[in-house]
């Protein structure tokens, strides 16, 4: 299906939907995607309204100034992004009252007049697909985050700084696209994007070990987390 029409309230919706479990509107960093979707609005959407897409547009507008060098087709129109089919809600009292319910529609109906065996039958495949059901593995819970890293002064260097950090290896963390944002006086700081699988990453433990590099970092800070 792709996003609608953003002059419309639905295609904003659509684009609010998309964005809120997510800085991007494909991948883990700014795209040729970002780009079509971003010049595809007449202005920020209306915060009160919109609260993530506005978030999402103002996030995209700092790349501004290098549309043309992100990674991406731009070609492709920004209705060739976003969700493939329409998310509808769901009424409660208009949705099925239980799994077991659409489980036991699995094997066939629970008629009285089905004879022993077979009833024994369907009822060694319904306890067999439970198992098999509830065996399987839930997906690891991940967040994408931006971290703030500063440095000490304009004098820092700062390709040496982000090697440092990218050197930094943890089980269940993906270092993603980074770049520098001026603060003052000539000073900027490394904002980089990143994926945690949430149960092994304790971001306190990273910002304590991109700490540990006193020669160039002064602190750190989170500028943004979402669950994905």
């Amino acid at each position: 299906m792709g996003f609608l029409d953003f002059l419309t309230d639905a295609g904003l919706s659509t684009l609010e939907s998309w964005v809120t479990t997510r800085s991007y509107i494909a991948g883990y960093g700014p795209s040729q995607a970002d780009v079509a979707s971003f010049k595809a609005l007449k202005g920020p959407p209306k915060v009160e309204k919109y609260p993530h897409a506005w978030r999402w547009y103002k996030h995209i507008a700092s790349y501004q100034s290098e549309f043309a060098s992100l990674p991406g087709d731009p070609s492709k129109a920004y209705t060739t992004y976003g969700p493939e089919t329409s998310e509808l809600a769901i009424n409660p009292k208009n949705a099925p009252a239980a799994d077991e319910e659409e489980d036991d529609d699995l094997f066939g109906s629970d008629d009285e007049s089905e004879d022993e065996e077979s009833k024994k039958k369907r009822e060694e495949n319904l306890a067999a697909y439970k198992k098999k059901k509830e065996g399987k593995t839930k997906p690891a819970a991940k967040s994408i985050v931006t971290l703030d890293v500063k440095p000490w002064d304009d004098e820092t260097d700062m390709k040496e700084l982000e090697s440092n950090m990218r050197e930094i290896e943890m089980d269940g963390l993906t270092w993603g696209a980074s770049k520098l944002v001026p603060l003052a006086f000539g000073i900027k700081k490394l904002q980089v994007n990143l994926v945690v699988e949430d149960e092994k990453v304790s971001i306190d433990d990273l910002q304590a070990q991109i700490e540990s590099d006193e020669e160039h970092v002064q602190s750190t800070d989170v500028a943004a987390m979402q669950k994905l």
